[in-house]
């Protein structure tokens, strides 16, 4: 099959009318869990999962996957008008977004702000075109040692990444697995962990804990303090950008394209890193970096073009490896799950319509989002002005009846209670969830390749090392963990000779 016949393939799958009405529906949530402050691409995806039992496969992960980088549109509106991130990925937007409201130019901030993450979106989509299909020839080629060597590695770095403190990601990463393996063992059928509770003999259930650890444990952080700022009002013939401005922005755009396609791959990656390093790059680069924090242009364009291609870039190792980057994949690949369709090197060849029609409905999604991004700034303005107290209820009702639609169980309502309050808690010790919950989704996959790879090797861990991306992907993660440890030691003796 070539690539125009694959591509061929893709559209005329995501066109399907019911593929086109779930990707206008999930791009239009998406936008609304961005531009709505706390509740996040995961949490919202999260609260959708249950409904997913009812849609066709391809049309759920259409749906989930525009939640995805639908947010990553819409958390730009509020960074400009309130200088409050709608998410974190557009933490940095607020620094000279806002600023542009201030001096009036809030319309050319929002305006630049769509067509980069259009032109951003479209080029990330075109490269998980290209890579897609040498990426799983590739990943053809792991077996068990491959996939375990690569999991750990996964797991590591997005363990450096995604705290200040690699211990507290390390422990959550250890708690994830251990949690991972309540249940029948698949292999010895006997049951572990269960605490002879039956409805835990089959595992704990995915769906109750994502809800719990991103819907209810952000509804109760979100609780403690009121959203509050002064919204500044603009008009739809304001919101295009001069020549000037795309003049300043188009450098931007493109550099933070590439830097948030590449970074997205990184497991811990995505779309929030991605954002901080094109900001970084195009303030080193500008000849005149006073202007950044003041107002200037390329602040705004360089960063929403990198977290929206940072959120194509993050599916490739889902589609290609089977192994999520960040906490939105691993909400998609429990989509996959609950349709029993297995994400990796096979997808492609058991599901090559499925495969392409996610990538082909991105390019649909982006035009849906520019058309719906410059129209709608009106509404979402309106949006904004809606107390939390009066949306929280509507969320934890919908979590309730969604967790519970799913088994007709109490159990599960309170397994979501639970990781709501364990959630919570962790929040407020700065503990942090991704890397808890992609080593619960990785935990029995990990397992399952490490016994396998012992099988075959009859007990010997030299095959770890006796196959070379085996062995690369251990060595890079021991020298992840050493040059952190170092680090951390060093800032402990400084400290210590402070005091």
């Amino acid at each position: 099959m070539d690539f125009l016949e694959s591509i061929a393939i893709g559209f005329r799958a995501s066109f399907q009318p019911i593929n086109l009405l779930y990707c206008f529906v999930g791009v239009l949530i998406g936008t609304l869990v961005g531009v709505l402050p706390g509740l996040g691409p995961g949490g919202g995806m999260a609260i959708l999962l249950p409904v997913t039992f009812y849609v066709p496969p391809l049309s759920t992960i259409i749906m989930l996957a525009g939640v995805y980088y639908g947010a990553q549109y819409g958390g730009s509106t509020t960074s400009i008008l309130l200088n409050i991130p709608g998410e974190p990925a557009s933490i940095v937007t607020c620094l000279d977004g806002y600023q542009m409201a201030r001096q009036g130019r809030a319309g050319p901030a929002l305006g630049i702000s769509a067509f980069g993450s259009f032109i951003a979106g479209t080029l990330g989509t075109l490269g998980i075109m290209v890579l897609a299909g040498p990426l799983v020839r590739f990943a053809l080629r792991f077996g068990p040692p491959e996939y375990f060597s690569l999991m750990i590695l996964g797991l590591i770095i997005l363990s450096f990444l995604s705290s200040k403190s690699l211990m507290k990601s390390i422990a959550m990463s250890a708690l994830g697995l251990i949690l991972s393996y309540v249940g029948m063992d698949s292999i010895a059928g006997e049951p572990r962990f269960t605490f002879d509770i039956d409805e835990l003999f089959t595992g704990l259930p995915i769906i109750p804990m994502v809800m719990g650890l991103f819907g209810i444990a952000e509804v109760m952080e979100n609780l403690e303090h009121s959203v509050k700022g002064s919204i500044f009002k603009t008009h739809l013939k304001g919101l295009l950008p001069t020549m000037r401005d795309w003049a300043d922005s188009i450098g931007a755009i493109l550099r933070g394209s590439a830097i948030g396609f590449f970074l997205g791959i990184l497991p811990g990656g995505g779309a929030m890193l991605a954002s901080f390093v094109s900001y970084a790059t195009e303030k080193r680069l500008s000849r005149h970096p006073e202007r950044f924090g003041k107002g200037a242009i390329e602040g705004v364009a360089g960063p929403e073009s990198a977290n929206n291609s940072g959120s194509s870039g993050a599916l490739i190792p889902l589609l290609t490896l089977g192994i999520p980057s960040n906490i939105a994949t691993g909400v998609l690949f429990a989509g996959f799950l609950i349709h029993n369709i297995t994400p990796g090197p096979l997808l492609l060849k058991e599901h090559p319509d499925m495969f392409w029609g996610i990538i082909t409905s991105m390019y649909t999604g982006n035009v849906i989002l520019l058309i719906l991004n410059l129209p709608l700034i009106g509404f979402w303005v309106r949006m904004l002005q809606i107390p939390f107290n009066k949306l929280f209820p509507m969320i934890i009702l919908f979590c309730l009846i969604g967790v519970f639609s799913l088994n007709y169980a109490v159990f599960d309502i309170l397994l979501m209670i639970l990781f709501g309050v364990v959630g919570y808690i962790m929040r407020k010790c700065k503990y942090e969830s991704p890397p808890l919950v992609l080593a619960f989704i990785l935990g029995p996959r990990l397992e399952q390749s490490l016994r396998q790879s012992l099988l075959l090797s009859r007990g010997d861990p030299a095959i770890f090392f006796s196959r070379p991306i085996s062995a690369a992907c251990l060595i890079i993660a021991v020298v992840l963990l050493i040059t952190s440890c170092t680090k951390y030691l060093g800032k402990k003796r400084v400290e210590m000779l402070k005091g």
